[in-house]
């Protein structure tokens, strides 16, 4: 501990790490603690294999903002790679996101007019009625029929969530990406691709600075009290709850489980991410890293990560949060409690609890630097 810090960062990942790195380019110093054995969070990447392996699962950087873009490539290169993932349904495969390939594959059809008159047969024998649509399901099937819903979609949401997709709101599948082209790319922003060498060198350049010094396998929790009396202005990353020692109950989360293995073929799967949409696959999705280089690394090995959603507890890693109403409602009570504690900023998924996607993390973290040192000298 040191009185002389200006700021205590709470958590390397990209929410503190660009905090960290725009203050010291202010002259601020800064101390970052991260409670894993490495720096990055969860875009952390290392090579295996002369592949560089999405250590907690597939990260593709996309946005339209030119200013974040340009932000991001300063710390690395990025290839065109674009997110084209597949679905595995018993077997067979269909193109995602749902597109005329995705049609095609299923019904036969050729042209965007047969798929929109199939989708609106579906939509009208379901007898939704006229009311907006309640639940995920109903939602899903007004958007996109009954087969692709219960192929693509039931199977896979469920395991994801740990819900019956009937008791799943419905604004988590409302932006669901539906074309009637034959256009594979999830993604319709202008910018995308993944950094060549991995996500690691990007918060290791931004925490090259001489006026930052960074602790790994250091729990905040730990030394609370002292860290909170020590520093004059503490960014944390966790989890809001725990830092208000849940007092006002538990937010919920979903955790993940990650296998990952080496695999003595040159090609595993033919694609990045494989997604297994039936409810009897235990896993979500099978990522094969080499892809997001266009098979870059070793000849004759590949690395393959299985995928498994998992309910959180005290202890777990959590992932994403649930943002239902219930916990919406909850969250915004713990915001208050933020609201009155002026020596500490709450950023990143866990701190703001909403789902960030990485261009929205760098955004947010800008946004609250601009903020900061709008206020502070």
């Amino acid at each position: 501990m040191n009185e002389q810090y200006d700021y205590l960062v709470v958590g390397a990942g990209l929410f503190g790490a660009v905090f960290a790195h725009e203050a010291a380019l202010r002259g601020k110093r800064v101390k970052v603690i991260e409670k894993r054995d490495h720096i990055a969070g969860n875009i952390y990447t290392k090579e295996v294999a002369g592949i560089q392996v999405h250590q907690y699962g597939a990260h593709i950087f996309h946005t339209s903002d030119r200013e974040i873009w340009d932000y991001v490539n300063q710390f690395a290169e990025f290839n065109r790679y674009t997110n084209s993932p597949v679905a595995n349904y018993k077997g067979h495969m269909y193109n995602l996101p749902f597109n005329m390939n995705t049609f095609s594959e299923l019904w036969g059809v050729r042209t965007p007019a047969e798929a929109a008159a199939k989708i609106a047969e579906q939509r009208a024998a379901a007898n939704l009625g006229d009311h907006q649509p309640r639940n995920l399901e109903e939602q899903a099937i007004a958007l996109i029929g009954t087969d692709i819903y219960e192929k693509l979609i039931k199977g896979y949401t469920e395991k994801q969530w740990g819900q019956k997709a009937t008791d799943l709101p419905a604004f988590i599948i409302r932006r669901l990406p539906v074309r009637y082209t034959y256009d594979n790319n999830y993604f319709n922003d202008t910018y995308q691709g993944i950094p060549i060498g991995g996500y690691t060198q990007i918060v290791e350049k931004m925490l090259a600075h001489p006026e930052i010094t960074v602790e790994t396998s250091t729990d905040f929790f730990a030394h609370k009290a002292e860290y909170l009396a020590q520093y004059p202005k503490v960014v944390f990353t966790g989890m809001i709850d725990q830092f208000f020692d849940y007092q006002l109950g538990e937010l919920a989360y979903r955790s993940l489980r990650f296998e990952t293995e080496t695999v003595p073929v040159d090609n595993y799967q033919g694609n990045a991410v494989v997604n297994y949409t039936d409810a009897e696959t235990p896993y979500t999705r099978v990522i094969e890293h080499k892809h997001f280089e266009f098979g870059k690394g070793d000849a004759d090995q590949t690395v393959i990560t299985r995928e498994f959603p998992a309910n959180w507890q005290r202890g777990d890693e959590p992932y994403y949060p649930v943002n239902n109403q219930t916990n919406n409602t909850l969250y915004k009570q713990y915001a208050k409690l933020a609201a009155a504690e002026p020596q500490v900023i709450f950023g990143g998924r866990l701190g703001q609890y909403r789902y960030y996607d990485m261009h929205q993390v760098i955004h947010a973290a800008l946004v609250t630097v601009a903020s900061e040192f709008a206020t502070t000298k």
